[in-house]
C-alpha cells in the first residue's frame, strides 16, 4: 500500500467516524494544508489543521483514480492531491486542487 493510499484510507476513517484528532496526527507537528479552487485555508501547524477538520469536517469519502494524485469524491467531482512527507513519515506538506 502507497502513503498516500494510506493516507485516503485514514481520511475516510475519519469522515465516518469524526475521529479528526486521530487523523490530524498524521501531520507533522509544523506541517502545511493548502487548498486551491476552494475558500479555506492555509492551515499551518498539526494543530491549526486539527481545528480545520473539527469546525468544516468533510462529509464525503474519497477515492484515488490514478495511483497517488487524482482523487474522486464519492458523491462526484474530482481533484488533485499533492503530499509531500517528513523524514519521520507524516505528512509534511498537504495541498488539494478541486476541478
Amino acid at each position: 500500500m502507497s502513503r498516500a493510499t494510506d493516507h485516503i484510507d485514514a481520511f475516510n476513517h475519519a469522515v465516518t467516524t469524526g475521529d479528526w484528532d486521530t487523523f490530524a496526527e498524521r501531520f507533522a507537528p509544523d506541517a502545511t494544508m493548502t487548498f486551491v479552487n476552494v475558500p479555506a485555508g492555509p492551515f499551518e501547524g498539526r494543530p491549526a489543521i486539527a481545528q480545520a477538520y473539527r469546525a468544516n469536517p468533510p462529509t464525503e469519502t474519497m477515492t484515488l483514480i490514478d495511483g497517488e494524485h487524482r482523487f474522486r469524491w464519492a458523491g462526484g467531482g474530482t481533484g488533485t492531491l499533492h503530499l509531500t512527507w517528513a523524514p519521520d513519515g507524516t505528512v509534511q506538506t498537504l495541498t488539494v486542487t478541486f476541478d
